[in-house]
């Protein structure tokens, strides 16, 4: 098979032919049809990141594509099922904490490069091995749609969050970050799982300003000043009820004012859900988390049954993956693609990669 392998960390990936994988128990392989570019891959192929992974790699997290051939102990899927290629791997060995690691992009313990050692290359490839559970059943699409169901792999990310806050249909939800890439997906999935209202704050008026085009009046903006006090009373003034929970997906920052602002806007016996990239400590006022009974928790991706739940909510019509920019290269032009994804990034913009 063909692949986009990144050979060393600073230097272009180079498409080589690779021996075709091979199920075995447990295991199955897909034919990628496509393959979504994260904005930030170029950061992490170049070594900004300091992602670790086990070179040479065939890069790429996530996917969909059909399947090719299944191991022995498979059930119910079977060689032509459409599949969305799920890239969080998680040990089997480790009931309650599971060494994980994201396919093709990131083993950040020993104990993940051990899985990334045996389920290595990603979905920049032609075909790609993965664990029997990582693969999602999408039912019958359309080819052409293959690219816009790798926004399930966006998407996922926050409804993990959503999921662990426990939201109940009627929430009204603050996303923080909610004009980024996976903000704004955020921002869908939670009307999507029955909030009464999103909070949508932001610096970005023109994402703002699309986010009311999409969603209506179910989704309230708020333009962020950078004063924590001010900010924190607008969100709360903004909200047409209690803010039940604040989803924080923030980019990587150097201060932390944004995050405490939107997290300080919770209310009593609210949640706060912290799945951002901030780089610095947070502080949060003891007392005031006690005497309001708040819950703050990290979350980290997501459970193994949301890819399915998540696709069941596009099946029933309550999340589109219609108004969506598509942007495909073909697997030849895999570093143009990486550059693409890193000009081009924001709001339900994708870039993909169709081997």
């Amino acid at each position: 098979m063909k692949a986009a392998v990144l050979t060393e960390f600073g230097k272009p990936l180079i498409i080589e032919e690779l021996p075709d994988p091979q199920p075995g128990a447990g295991e199955l392989v897909v034919d990628i049809v496509a393959a979504p570019v994260l904005a930030y891959a170029a950061d992490v192929y170049g070594g900004q990141r300091q992602y670790p992974m086990l070179l040479p790699l065939a890069v790429g997290c996530g996917g969909i594509g059909r399947v090719r051939a299944v191991g022995p102990d498979a059930t119910r899927l079977a060689p032509g099922d459409w599949v969305f290629c799920d890239p969080t791997v998680r040990a089997r060995d480790q009931a309650f904490a599971p060494d994980i690691m994201l396919q093709g992009l990131i083993a950040p313990s020993p104990a993940a490069l051990k899985l990334q050692a045996h389920f290595h290359h990603g979905t920049f490839a032609e075909q790609q091995l993965l664990p029997l559970e990582n693969a999602t059943p999408l039912g019958n699409i359309d080819p052409a749609d293959a690219g816009r169901w790798c926004a399930l792999g966006t998407s996922l990310v926050p409804y993990g969050g959503l999921l662990a806050a426990e939201l109940k249909a009627g929430d009204t939800v603050l996303i923080s970050g909610a004009t980024g890439h996976f903000g704004s997906a955020a921002v869908a999935v939670a009307l999507a799982m029955g909030a009464a209202c999103v909070v949508a704050p932001g610096r970005n008026a023109a994402v703002l300003a699309d986010l009311t085009r999409r969603f209506g009046p179910r989704v309230v903006t708020v333009p962020l000043s950078g004063d924590e006090a001010a900010d924190t009373e607008a969100m709360r003034r903004a909200a047409p009820s209690p803010i039940a929970i604040v989803l924080d997906l923030l980019p990587p920052l150097p201060d932390a004012t944004p995050v405490r602002a939107a997290a300080l806007a919770v209310r009593p016996h609210g949640t706060v859900v912290l799945m951002g990239g901030l780089r610095v400590d947070l502080s949060l006022p003891y007392a005031h988390l006690m005497r309001h009974c708040i819950t703050v928790r990290g979350h980290y991706m997501y459970l193994r049954e949301a890819p399915a739940r998540l696709a069941a909510l596009v099946h029933a019509g309550l999340l589109s993956l219609t108004d969506l920019e598509i942007t495909d290269f073909p697997l030849a032009q895999a570093n143009e693609a990486v550059a693409h994804a890193a000009a081009h990034g924001g709001p339900f913009r994708y870039t993909i990669i169709r081997p």
